[in-house]
């Protein structure tokens, strides 16, 4: 049973939250991405800009649950 010492923690915990916001900023930009495509700001398919904006709002409000479960579940076993 090892313990990460308080500066270990805060470290790993702000990296954490910049790697989470990194991750809703990546899906706010796919949207807006698939937004300009569908609108035909940019010569792509209308299809391609919609998958793009649907798959940006599943990574904006999904993706940053999933990554921060697997690493509760991740601290778990290390106790």
């Amino acid at each position: 049973m090892t313990r990460l010492s308080p500066e270990a923690a805060e470290a790993r915990a702000r990296n954490g939250y910049f790697i989470l916001n990194a991750v809703r900023l990546s899906g706010i930009g796919l949207v807006l991405l698939g937004l300009a495509i569908a609108r035909g700001m940019i010569d792509l398919p209308w299809a391609v800009g919609a998958v793009l904006a649907v798959v940006g709002l599943l990574e904006f409000f999904f993706l940053p649950r999933i990554i921060a479960r697997a690493w509760k579940a991740g601290d778990d076993r290390r106790r």
